[in-house]
């Protein structure tokens, strides 16, 4: 009776967090102490709460809340609850959680059997060793010598490698050096707000997905223009482009009625009373670099011809007459 009433508690108490918290991690605990998780929780006080607790138990108060089709974003962290994973709730930004999370990651020493997170060397020189000690160093094949009455290792040497699971050997060895080659803490695996995603989700900014936005922007203005087939995106190219020919049209035209191109004649005219003014803050600069050549074509055709130079008549004699 005790533990139904545990379940039911505990059943109350998950649904109440999902009910009342928008987003939250999914942590793995491995190798995590519970001193370690009390630290945390501490820490975590007023920014987010830590929820534990068994995978049937989960997934059992998941599928009773999820039943008749309600709730489908709870629904979706079922098949992701395997393994030593917990929630970390919270109402306010992942990010400050994420820090809070990292600070409490302590060094551990290597245990046998668990597979190595880590690859570990050991370092040459004096291990502080006594000579009776050689035999974890020759079960291991590595090259030690007597140096002043303790063990000299002579060569760096890879004692686990990661991804592999850690032996006695290996595991006595480093504990006798007292080297802790691992280090553990709550493991983000997933982000849960309205789905799960993982962690790689946090690194996007604001700036990324406004670069994003762009770059999709321009390819639809730019596939609008080759196709000739007007959209919202190509609209302000195609503004642009009008008014850049209808400037030079006024400017061929001689239609000097049409203020920006009295102004772009000036340019041409007298450009160097317009050296230092730069793009400005109109569009004209545009429609400038559009006009010049046929304002510049213009000035050409009224400049005067340049008169043929006479040629030089030819005298009567030479230099060796």
């Amino acid at each position: 009776m005790v533990a139904r009433s545990k379940k039911v508690a505990y059943f109350a108490h998950l649904e109440e967090c999902l009910n009342k918290y928008p987003r939250a991690f999914l942590v793995d605990a491995d190798f995590v102490g519970s001193k370690q998780i009390s630290d945390i929780r501490i820490a975590l006080r007023g920014k987010a709460e830590l929820v534990f607790g068994k995978n049937t138990m989960i997934r059992r108060c998941l599928r009773n809340l999820t039943e008749n089709d309600q709730h489908p974003e709870w629904a979706s962290l079922i098949p992701y609850m395997v393994g030593n994973i917990g929630f970390v709730f919270t109402s306010g930004e992942l990010d400050t959680v994420e820090e809070v999370i990292k600070e409490f990651v302590k060094p551990a020493a290597a245990k046998a059997g668990v597979i190595a997170p880590a690859s570990c060397t050991v370092p040459k020189g004096p291990t502080g060793l006594d000579p009776a000690q050689t035999s974890f160093f020759q079960a291991l094949n590595i090259a030690t010598k007597i140096n002043k009455g303790s063990i000299e290792i002579i060569n760096d040497c890879q004692v686990i490698t990661e991804g592999n699971k850690v032996g006695t050997s290996e595991a006595a060895l480093l504990a006798k050096l007292n080297v802790k080659p691992f280090s553990y803490g709550l493991n983000i695996k997933f982000v849960y707000e309205g789905g799960v995603f993982p962690p790689d989700v946090l690194k996007i900014t604001d700036a990324t997905l406004m670069k994003t936005v762009s770059t999709a922007i321009g390819n639809v203005a730019a596939l609008s223009l080759a196709s000739g087939f007007p959209t919202e995106a190509s609209i302000p190219h195609l503004i642009v482009k009008g008014a850049k020919n209808v400037v030079a049209f006024a400017l061929a035209a001689e239609w000097l009625e049409f203020p920006l191109a009295v102004k772009i004649q000036e340019m041409v005219d007298n450009p160097e009373a317009f050296a230092g003014c730069g793009g400005g803050g109109d569009d004209s600069g545009g429609a400038a670099a559009s006009a010049a050549p046929a304002a510049a074509a213009k000035a050409a055709a009224k400049a005067p011809e340049p008169e043929p130079e006479e040629e030089e008549e030819e005298m009567g004699f030479d230099l060796f007459d």
